[in-house]
């Protein structure tokens, strides 16, 4: 049987992993595509450096060329990251007819449409599982398990550095500071959070995953984001108080070819599964008109959760290597994309206003949601000791985003409103 030889970008804790798998389950392996898969050449940024991995050195190149350009590679694997010379390594790789396994999810969700297109010209194969949520085998399950479905709503915890944050505060009652220092000092959160705590990392994803739900072309820039930093104490205690957890949500929406999707921090009831999806743990809620709600959950990042997501998409490209289908899957983004208006995007809302305690001011308050057609589910008044002010909780029935822009920038206007602590989106 003649052997189908790999070529890998990377050999960092991900590549590792992919070694690891390939290399300690051949007999599976083998079984399941009738032939050996083999690790061809590796690319390495020092050939000298000590690794906790056994791998002939003869197989480690400093040229990524080397492996681009090898004639009997039959697939690349690339898990070193990055946008712009990652671009070039893959498009060429396609365009000399390699098929190409990544875990890219900044190259899919930037450039996706392009590489894919570059794939279906040179009849390859671009599989990307684990560019979402690590080992939970999503994109497939939305690609083929709900093939015969039509999806109306995705709604996940896909960045496990921000859910261990909240967890944390949660649980502990710690702030937002204090936890994320400890999430970096664990290896969860980098020297630079950004990416994470301000929901980039989240948006490109929900990106990836929406264009694949929808059949559209969703980009980066379409995506509404808010991240994590602006969380408190005291809305995670007000939210729990209210049966509620707080989580960053990505959610995209389709009603009617009408498309919204966004990342936010987000009140999520406790009795919703997904409340109770804690630490380091993804987790994607999927809407089918058909089969309901379904829920996937694991491990969204790590050296063996997200290889097996890698060799999985791997044994795919072999398996349709043999059968002579290679680049022949449909069409992923056929249909025309169409954004929500801020009128057209809908969801409850939780407020927190610092207001004057003196007679009238809930009254007022109410008044101006009046104005703006905006129906309130529940309002609480906090006294707070010694101070002449309270705090009023709001949570609004399902309201329009472009309607509740209409009252907060009224409460900035009004003497009686001191500060508006905090706005959430509602879900369960």
């Amino acid at each position: 049987m003649k052997p189908v030889k790999v070529g890998l970008l990377g050999l960092g804790t991900v590549g590792t992993g992919v070694v690891r798998i390939v290399e300690g389950h051949q007999e599976d392996l083998a079984s399941q595509v009738g032939s050996p898969i083999v690790i061809e050449k590796v690319l390495v940024q020092d050939k000298s450096k000590a690794r906790n991995i056994s791998i002939d050195p003869d197989k480690l190149t400093e040229d990524a060329w080397d492996i681009i350009r090898h004639p009997d590679i039959d697939v690349i694997v690339e898990v070193m990251g990055g946008i712009g010379l990652t671009k070039e390594y893959i498009l060429e790789a396609l365009s000399l007819g390699k098929h190409v396994v990544t875990a890219n999810k900044d190259l899919m969700a930037l450039h996706g449409p392009e590489i894919l297109a570059k794939a279906q010209e040179n009849r390859c194969d671009v599989l990307y599982e684990a560019s979402v949520a690590g080992g939970i085998p999503i994109i497939r399950t939305l690609v083929e398990g709900f093939s015969s479905d039509r999806i109306n709503k995705i709604m996940g915890i896909v960045n496990g550095t921000t859910n261990f944050i909240l967890t944390k505060m949660s649980q502990e009652g710690a702030s937002y500071l204090d936890v994320l220092k400890e999430a970096q000092e664990l290896g969860y959160a980098e020297s630079d959070p950004t990416s994470d705590v301000e929901g980039l990392d989240a948006a490109r994803k929900m990106t990836i995953l929406a264009t694949i739900g929808f059949r559209a072309n969703v980009a980066l820039e379409d995506v509404s984001v808010q991240g994590i930093s602006s969380v408190s104490k005291e809305d995670i205690l007000y939210a729990k108080r209210l049966g509620y957890e707080v989580k960053l949500l990505g959610i995209a929406e389709r009603q009617d070819d009408l498309i919204s999707v966004s990342v936010q921090p987000t009140m999520v009831k406790q009795t919703h599964p997904i409340a109770s999806v804690n630490g380091v743990f993804n987790a994607v809620y999927v809407y089918g008109e058909a089969v309901g709600e379904t829920m996937f959950y694991g491990a969204g990042a790590g050296e063996l959760p997200t290889a097996t997501s890698i060799v999985s998409d791997l044994v795919a490209v072999v398996k349709n290597l043999k059968l002579g289908v290679n680049g022949k899957q449909a069409s992923l983004a056929y249909k025309e994309k169409k954004l929500k208006t801020d009128e057209q995007i809908s969801s409850k809302y939780f407020l927190l206003l610092k207001v004057a305690d003196r007679a009238g001011v809930l009254a007022r308050i109410t008044q101006v949601f009046a104005d703006f057609e905006v129906s309130l589910e529940s309002v609480l008044q906090q006294p707070t000791p010694s101070n002449p002010e309270v705090e009023i909780i709001v949570i609004t029935h399902d309201a329009n985003k472009a309607a509740m822009q209409k009252v907060l920038a009224m409460f900035e206007s009004l003497d009686v409103v001191h500060e508006v602590k905090s706005v959430y989106r509602v879900e369960g």
